[in-house]
């Protein structure tokens, strides 16, 4: 039987998981009583959202002219956020199916997709969908795909995933045009990790695509960059869910159950031999850009974390993670994602996968540091900043931000632009649409939340990708705050020194209205550098002492009221607080 592995890539919410549907019930993939719309997502949260998280591979089989076919579909999301996911899954297949979405035409992300499948030399299907709908504009949408991949129009697939229009015929293309993997059954065992998960029974599961030779249940396998030895516990396919099978051979794409029961010796994108012998190029490692501190709720929870965080990159590679610790929270971790929806996501999984309660701190980007003995600093957290007195200089990371858009909103986008200090660099056309090249800060883009904005004033209709550019100067600061003249560290920030002034009177309004009254007035300052730059008193709780008199000499009063004086003077000398975990949760969310 021949083999054809291949991939979908596309934009967020251009049709993937349904057409990926389509593919599981005109293979009899899955038994029809079981099918329900996007059956690939497999979490909960994924259906909830509507969007593709991770990756998913299932083994088709389908004859095509009396000839049966071994097709290896790997699902993949659409979202930029999960960018890393779609390099890993096109690292494994000879081909993938390029789709547009007939009513949008094409958007950034599917630019950036398609740039990932030409630099792994794809073959590329081209296929536009939802050609069903009344306001489709079908022979824009095909022409724009014709445009950018350089084919002739005739060579579009127009499909309708949801009625089921011409998908036989996309299938067809994947077997006519994807090349079948090399046959190298004779070399020794190799296969690529694209992907992993934790079993409790059998250790960590590999999802692997065989490059050469075969593997069979019971044989000893070696993983290459962590020099680790393991046992094939199990072996099989994805249909979608685990089957086992006798042995995996070149070109097929299965798992194996290594009984490696530490999950930080099983990488992505390490190889597994038989032999030891010349690695398979792996996948660049993902450089996280957006971090966050997690803390449990519940300080006893801070073991069932770490294993939950462990578990989480297994099969998230583009996840990261170190332990640290603040005052008021207890150990915790700083955690580093590729943007806000993966934060989003992954700390959710955390919630609901591991039944965790959580704490999470505001998003923050990295930042470098330049002190004055000329060293260069990354800096990660505002606990990690240099003391200003040692900062010769600072930078920021910037990006080359790419928008997509139809023309008539491009006043608009310009507009939107400028709240980001974005620089405009040029206009280009791409199958009709306007594409903004802009350079702009990541902070910027971060902090103000510009993907959601950008959608809002575009109707939807635009799109935007980024790449990381370089390093760029700019003043920054560390905003503390303190309560009671006390410096609490879970609510600094890094911020530019010009917004510090804004920035600190939000802070210190917002504290003001979460921590509970006490009974003594309780200051709390936003300061930089030791210099206060914005004050709010919390009011003493005041309860009436002198109410169960009922008469009597003045100086009865008098000496209920200056006990109470005296007590709250007491307290306060004593300089101590407790702010409920919850008011960490509000400030920092």
């Amino acid at each position: 039987m021949e083999i054809r592995n291949f991939s979908i890539i596309s934009h967020i919410d251009h049709g993937k998981s349904t057409l990926a549907d389509r593919f599981l019930e005109l293979t009899s993939a899955i038994d029809q009583r079981k099918m329900q719309p996007q059956y690939l997502d497999m979490m909960d949260l994924e259906r909830e959202k509507g969007i593709t998280i991770k990756m998913q591979p299932v083994r088709l089989n389908y004859v095509l002219d009396g000839k049966p076919y071994i097709l290896n579909l790997i699902d993949t999301p659409g979202h930029v956020d999960f960018g890393y996911e779609v390099s890993r899954a096109l690292a494994a297949v000879e081909g993938a199916v390029l789709l547009v979405d007939a009513t949008q035409g094409i958007q950034a992300q599917t630019l950036a997709n398609l740039e990932l499948a030409r630099k792994q030399k794809l073959v590329i299907i081209p296929v536009v969908n939802k050609i069903d709908l009344s306001h489709a504009r079908i022979e824009e949408a095909v022409k724009e795909l014709a445009d950018v991949l350089g084919v002739e129009e005739r060579e579009v697939i127009k499909i309708s995933a949801k009625n089921n229009v011409n998908i036989e015929e996309v299938l067809q293309a994947v077997i006519d045009k994807i090349p079948a993997p090399a046959d190298n059954l004779d070399k020794p065992f190799r296969a690529l990790i694209f992907d992993s998960k934790y079993d409790s029974y059998k250790g960590v599961t590999a999802f692997v695509r065989v490059a050469d030779g075969r593997i069979k249940t019971g044989e000893k396998i070696y993983l290459m960059a962590e020099n680790t030895e393991g046992e094939v516990k199990e072996a099989g396919f994805f249909v979608p869910e685990l089957l086992p099978c006798s042995e995996l051979k070149c070109g097929e794409i299965g798992y194996i159950a290594t009984g490696i029961k530490q999950p930080d010796k099983v990488k992505i994108g390490d190889t597994i031999t038989d032999s030891g012998k010349e690695a398979l190029p792996g996948y660049e490692e993902a450089k996280p850009m957006v971090f966050l501190s997690i803390y449990p709720e519940n300080t006893d929870d801070h073991k069932n974390l770490k294993e939950a965080l462990e578990k989480i990159k297994l099969t998230d590679a583009a996840f990261d993670f170190k332990p640290e610790m603040k005052t008021g929270l207890g150990r915790g971790f700083q955690c580093g994602f590729l943007g806000l929806l993966h934060a989003e996501i992954l700390t959710e999984r955390i919630r609901r996968e591991f039944d965790l309660d959580l704490v999470l701190s505001t998003p923050s980007i990295i930042y470098k540091v330049v002190t004055s003995d000329d060293k260069e600093t990354l800096v990660y957290t505002p606990q990690e900043f240099p003391d200003p007195s040692a900062i010769k200089s600072s930078r920021e990371l910037w990006v080359n931000l790419q928008i997509l858009t139809p023309q008539e909103y491009l006043s608009q986008i310009l507009e939107l632009s400028k709240l980001i200090s974005a620089q405009y660099l040029n206009t280009e056309w791409v199958g009709g649409k306007a594409k903004l090249i802009l350079e702009a800060p990541l902070r910027e883009i971060i902090d103000r939340n510009f993907y959601d904005k950008l959608k809002s004033v575009s109707q939807g209709f635009a799109s935007m990708n980024y790449d990381i550019l370089d390093w760029r100067k700019v003043e920054l600061v560390k905003l503390d705050i303190l309560i009671l003249g006390k410096q609490e560290e879970s609510f600094a920030r890094i911020i530019p020194k010009e917004n510090a002034l804004s920035e600190g009177r939000a802070m210190v309004k917002k504290l003001k209205k979460l921590i509970p009254d006490q009974l003594f007035a309780v200051p709390v300052q936003a300061a930089i550098g030791g210099k206060i730059i914005a004050r709010e008193t919390i009011s003493a709780k005041r309860k009436d002492v002198t109410g169960a008199l009922y008469g009597g000499d003045v100086t009865r009063k008098n000496k209920l009221l200056e006990k109470q004086r005296k007590g709250k003077a007491e307290l306060k000398a004593k300089g101590k607080i407790r702010i409920p975990s919850d008011v960490y949760l509000k400030i920092l969310s």
